[in-house]
């Protein structure tokens, strides 16, 4: 798939599409369920809570509820139940089964990279996948299990033989990785573009954005040169990606000045200054993903809102699930801070 140079004709955040009418009731209930999602002030006094007992107290009248003596284990299912609650739902307001199939090709896409670092590494195949996918679990082991890829969809074939083939060319299991983020990325952008969804188009474009400024400073971290981990069809070109290879951080956020990702570069390369850590950018990337996804706010009707409600609920468990750990681990309360400040700030 050839990349086309995209430009950047917004100052903050990408167009979103317009209104679709379909959905004006299942807009309505959106933004009803967006008043409950946790606010601010209540992840900062969890975060601050100087008692487990105390984190449990505050979630028991919301959708995390759980006691002092909740193991692991079941803490785990209740977020993964959670998780898998808000995608049926999904599933049922979405009038887009095209659009449906997207998100739940994130499962499979998903599954896919476990399965390919369990052959490599040649341990059994576990019960661990995701069943929200669109392929079933006992479909998909059987696939990796015959290594018959052949019923694979075309995008997930062409992934596996580029990342079987990066791993055995030097033995480094991250080339799995990169096979599999370079197909799904690709894959998206094409798909967005073939079902005519302006917002998909734009959100997976940030996304690879996000991904590369991410890849940038761990592969100067790693004082590593491979400009072939960049990924094509971002909103910014390639090429500022492989410049930054050359440059030091100081430089860094002076070559994003004329993006919308000028604020998060800065923030990111002084935070990494002052203390060796990723913990601002990936901070910043959240921020700027879910200030995009806010924008639909803005909408009346459509399956923006929809979409938008469904990233923000599974972040929002994914910010519950590390407070709980870092609380179980006795984490500093100013590390958490650090990473999730995109939801108390």
């Amino acid at each position: 798939m050839n990349a086309e140079p995209v430009l950047i004709d917004f100052y903050r955040y990408p167009p979103i599409g317009t209104e679709d009418w379909r959905y004006a009731y299942t807009t309505a209930t959106i933004r009803a369920l967006e008043m409950q999602l946790l606010s601010r002030a209540l992840l900062s006094d969890l975060i601050n809570a100087d008692r487990f007992e105390a984190v449990a107290e505050m979630l028991s009248q919301t959708d995390y509820a759980i006691s002092p003596q909740t193991a692991d284990g079941e803490i785990e299912a209740m977020l993964l139940e959670c998780r898998s609650r808000i995608r049926r739902q999904f599933v049922h307001w979405m009038l887009d089964p095209e659009i449906v199939r997207m998100f739940r090709c994130r499962e499979d896409f998903a599954n896919m990279r476990l399965a390919l670092r369990r052959v490599v590494i040649d341990r059994p195949l576990g019960t661990d996948y995701s069943s929200d996918g669109a392929i079933a679990i006992e479909e998909f082991e059987e696939i990796f299990q015959e290594e018959n890829y052949e019923r694979l969809p075309e995008c997930m074939q062409e992934a596996v033989e580029a990342a079987v083939l990066g791993y055995y060319k030097n033995k480094d299991i991250r080339e799995i990785d990169y096979a599999i983020d370079r197909a799904q990325a690709l894959w998206r952008i094409q798909r967005y573009k073939e079902i005519g969804s302006e917002f998909g188009l734009s959100m997976s474009r940030i996304r690879i954005d996000l991904y590369n400024l991410r890849t940038l400073m761990r592969l100067k971290f790693a004082e590593r040169d491979e400009s072939t981990y960049f990924l094509h069809e971002g909103f910014v070109e390639r090429d500022r990606f492989v410049q930054g290879l050359d440059l030091n951080y100081d430089s860094l956020a002076a070559l994003f000045f004329a993006t919308p990702y000028f604020e998060l570069v800065e923030e990111g390369t002084r935070y990494f200054r002052d203390r060796q850590s990723f913990l601002a950018l990936e901070r910043g990337c959240e921020d700027y993903l879910m200030g995009f996804l806010k924008t639909t706010r803005y909408l009346i009707a459509g399956c923006q809102p929809v979409i938008a409600y469904l990233l923000m609920k599974e972040a929002e468990i994914r910010t519950v699930r590390m407070i709980l750990t870092g609380k179980k681990n006795g984490l500093e309360p100013s590390l958490m801070m650090d990473r999730l400040g995109a939801w108390i700030e």
